[in-house]
C-alpha cells in the first residue's frame, strides 16, 4: 500500500510541479552552470546503491570548502527544500519513498552498528522521522535512534504525521533533509555510545 501511495503522489507532485522544476532548471544553469542536476550514489533498500538526484546548490570550484561553494542562491534552495524536488524521481522509480530514513553516504555502510544498520530495512525517504525532530540539533547516534524508531514503529498515520511536519518546517524555513549533522561527517559510534554506557 504504501509503494502504491508514494506512486500516485510522486507522480502527481511531477506533474504540478512541472513548471516550477523547468523554472528552476533554467536559473540553475543560469546560476550556477551545467549540469543543472546532482547526483550522487547513495544506499537504497537494504543498503542497495542507487542513484540519489537533486539541484545541485554549489558551484565547481572543487579548491574551496563547501560552505564557501554554496551561493546565495544554492542557499535559497537548501533552505526552502527545492534542490529536493527531483528526488520524486526516485520516488517515483522505487529507490526512495516519500517518508523514510534520509538516504546518507555509501561509505558510512562500513561504520554503522548492526543496530544502526537496521535503518536499510525500509526505503528511504525523502523526509524522516529524524529530520522533523531536529536533525540538526541531534547527535549522529541519536538521529540513528530515531531513524530505528520509526522502522519499528511505521504506519500510514506516522507517515503522514511526518508528511505534515515536513511542510510546516520547510515553511518555516527550518532545513529538513541533508546529509550530515551539522556538517560533521559520521565517524562510527564508540563502543561505550553503542552499548548505552
Amino acid at each position: 500500500m504504501k509503494r502504491t501511495i508514494d506512486f500516485i503522489l510522486a507522480a502527481a507532485g511531477l506533474l504540478v510541479l512541472a513548471l516550477p522544476v523547468c523554472i528552476i532548471y533554467v536559473l540553475v544553469r543560469w546560476k550556477l552552470g551545467s549540469p543543472a542536476f546532482f547526483r550522487q550514489t547513495r544506499p537504497g533498500l537494504h543498503g542497495k546503491p542507487f542513484e540519489l538526484v537533486k539541484f545541485r546548490s554549489m558551484t565547481d570550484e572543487v579548491h574551496k570548502l563547501d560552505s564557501e561553494r554554496i551561493t546565495p542562491f544554492g542557499q535559497f534552495l537548501r533552505s526552502t527544500s527545492l534542490d529536493e524536488i527531483p528526488q520524486l524521481w526516485n520516488v517515483l522509480k522505487g529507490d526512495m519513498s516519500l517518508i523514510g530514513p534520509r538516504p546518507l553516504l555509501m561509505s558510512y555502510l562500513p561504520l554503522y552498528t548492526p543496530e544502526q544498520m537496521r535503518r536499510h530495512n525500509v526505503r528511504p525517504g525523502i523526509s524522516g522521522w529524524a529530520q522533523v525532530n531536529g536533525r540538526c540539533a541531534v547527535s549522529w547516534e541519536e538521529k540513528f535512534r530515531l531513524d530505528i524508531w520509526y522502522v519499528d514503529n511505521q504506519s500510514f498515520w506516522l507517515d503522514v504525521k511526518i508528511f505534515f511536519l515536513t511542510i510546516k518546517k520547510v515553511l518555516i524555513r527550518q532545513n529538513v533533509v541533508g546529509v550530515d549533522v551539522n556538517g560533521i561527517p559520521f565517524t562510527g559510534t564508540s563502543a561505550e555510545s553503542s552499548s548505552g554506557k
